[in-house]
């Protein structure tokens, strides 16, 4: 249902929207680690998202409908380690954050904001994108491996 929505670098405008799917994220991560993740609550401010979606190494995209809706969007940050003893400096496109809004999950949003990323990585002149998935997100980390992504490690934890 990609038809008449449109994906492009999120706006001052969009926040709103934004912040009301940050709550969304919040919540799975809740719902998964209550005891890291208080919820309902959003990762930024409305004046942290201003000055992150002002920032080209911090680029923030949104997929909105006609009327300016968002539906979903996704957080990026450039990373690059160059002159690091033991990296090379391949310049990497993290995704921080892709949540596509609950009520219109499933028209091929999350996938169509994916390949735009993909893309802009691309145009960017990144050698990969890499993200993280929280263990017990299951929906997640499938819709993530149906977009041909693989393990690159693995985060370990022990509780006391």
């Amino acid at each position: 249902m990609m038809d008449h929505n449109t994906i492009r670098r999120a706006e001052k405008r969009d926040i709103p929207g934004i912040l009301r799917l940050l709550v969304q994220v919040n919540m799975v991560h809740h719902n998964i680690r209550p005891d890291l993740f208080n919820g309902p609550a959003t990762k930024y401010t409305a004046e942290e998202l201003e000055a992150i979606i002002a920032d080209d190494n911090t680029p923030v995209f949104v997929c909105a409908d006609e009327a300016g809706q968002v539906l979903g969007h996704s957080f990026c940050v450039f990373q690059q380690h160059v002159g690091h003893n033991i990296l090379t400096d391949v310049k990497t496109l993290y995704i921080d954050d892709l949540c596509v809004d609950e009520a219109v999950r499933g028209q091929r949003i999350g996938h169509a904001l994916y390949e735009y990323i993909l893309d802009f990585a691309r145009q960017s002149g990144c050698y990969n994108v890499t993200l993280n998935v929280w263990a017990g997100n299951d929906s997640a980390l499938a819709f993530y491996q149906r977009q041909g992504l693989r393990m690159q490690k693995y985060g370990m934890e022990k509780i006391l």
